[in-house]
């Protein structure tokens, strides 16, 4: 697995570009990353986290824009990411009838527009990426697995499961060590705040009332 500093970000998209898993920093933790249209690469996210099927990947999209050509966004989620995209907030959101569904991300799918590296990366990448936390997923993890919060508990994940990671983009020490905050936003009616994370239930509120929106359920 090879290291590469936060600038080098030209030869992690190429390894995405090729099919390859990268590893890369959020504030939050470590990520596991793959292009979304590539079926071979998803597969290699969930043998590595040993994660079951039904449990999809996390979408990562470059900008709102994306979000609007792929799902049907209800006036709530315009709002939410017009606040709060780029960063640490998730949308629940269902495709549009005319729409590629990504299989490894379900539907309706789980949508995020990421800062920092991880967004540079997806727009240097030029396309939707998938993409889940550095960590053997449930059921089959124990107490002892726990998100990868520097690039060198990636190489032991890496070392442990043999999950064939490419690279592993070194950006220093994840703080948060939390979940992101994910909102439940279908086409036709109010969002609902799902869970809880790095972005604060009252953000998610004042997003939703900034053009008289509703409160979120």
């Amino acid at each position: 697995m090879d290291v590469l500093a936060p600038e080098q970000f030209p030869d992690a998209a190429r390894l995405l570009a090729a099919g390859q898993v990268v590893a890369v920093p959020t504030p939050r933790w470590y990520m596991l990353c793959a292009r979304a249209a590539d079926p071979a690469a998803t597969d290699a996210v969930f043998r590595a986290k040993q994660r079951p099927t039904d449990k999809p990947l996390l979408l990562l999209l470059d900008s709102p824009a994306t979000a609007e050509d792929l799902f049907d966004l209800s006036v709530d989620a315009r709002l939410l990411a017009g606040a709060l995209w780029p960063g640490d907030l998730a949308l629940r959101l269902p495709w549009k009838p005319d729409a590629k569904a990504v299989s490894a991300v379900g539907s309706p799918a789980l949508a995020g527009c990421p800062d920092g590296i991880l967004g540079r990366l997806v727009a240097l990448a030029g396309e939707p990426l998938a993409a889940a936390v550095c960590s053997i997923s449930t059921p089959a993890a124990d107490e002892k697995d726990h998100p990868a919060l520097t690039a060198t508990q990636v190489a032991a994940f890496e070392r442990t499961t043999k999950a064939g990671i490419a690279a592993v983009v070194d950006g220093g020490i994840c703080p948060h060590g939390r979940h992101m905050t994910i909102v439940d936003c279908p086409a036709d009616t109010a969002a609902r705040l799902e869970r809880e994370g790095t972005v604060h239930a009252r953000a998610v509120e004042a997003a939703l009332s900034t053009s008289g929106g509703p409160h979120v359920g």
